[in-house]
């Protein structure tokens, strides 16, 4: 499930920027941007915190839903060539969440939309989806959206750990084949690291274009 033992593309540093609810509240400069969008319970937070090897950069709650914002974080990487790279991990919050108020829903994804749709410096946006059940109505319509958008579509499939490998080609040979996913699918466990080099490669290998 590791693939590669290294990835090319090594983490410095992360640190929080900015929360926005507005274009002109996203912090300036031209770097750019991989965002993180996912089920509100399926371990986004946990994911971005093991993927930077920071704990705590991305707040962990017991509360789904917590995430209100578009988050920004700016990650400092080099490459195997010692070439220096910034660019902006964008923490997008949780979709379907079935306690969130109506009205907030809709503010959400307006300001969601908005920035999917609108930001010229975002080149990958990874959707999480959680490798243990099969996709909900709200990962699919995502999936579809997402998928007509400016920006290409990382699946990946969080809290691999939770299965065995034959359990994880099962439920990832589902997802793609449900959500209608022509692209591979990264099993990532946060609690073990697994996937980390093949979700930082995908990410280098936008980057790079």
């Amino acid at each position: 499930m590791n693939g590669s033992d290294v990835s090319k593309l090594h983490i410095l540093n992360a640190k929080y920027l900015a929360s926005a609810v507005r274009p002109d509240q996203y912090p300036p400069g031209d770097v750019f941007e991989v965002a993180f969008i996912g089920r509100s319970n399926v371990g986004k937070s946990s994911l971005i915190n093991s993927l930077c090897r920071h704990r705590g950069l991305a707040l962990v709650s017991g509360r789904p839903g917590k995430t209100q914002t578009v988050n920004f974080f700016s990650v400092n990487t080099k490459l195997d060539d010692e070439q220096r790279m910034e660019w902006f991990l964008v923490d997008l919050p949780g979709y379907g969440y079935a306690k969130t108020a109506k009205s907030n829903k809709m503010q959400w994804s307006k300001f969601i939309s908005q920035y999917i749709t609108e930001s010229p410096r975002l080149r990958l946006v990874c959707q999480l989806i959680d490798i243990r059940h099969e996709p909900m109505d709200s990962d699919k319509e995502a999936y579809k959206w997402l998928s007509q958008g400016p920006a290409p579509v990382q699946l990946v499939a969080t809290k691999a750990d939770k299965l065995n490998r034959s359990q994880i080609k099962k439920n990832t040979d589902t997802i793609a084949k449900q959500l209608g996913a022509s692209g591979g699918i990264i099993p990532y466990s946060a609690l073990k690291g697994d996937g980390r080099n093949e979700l930082l490669d995908a990410i280098a290998k936008i980057l790079l274009q």
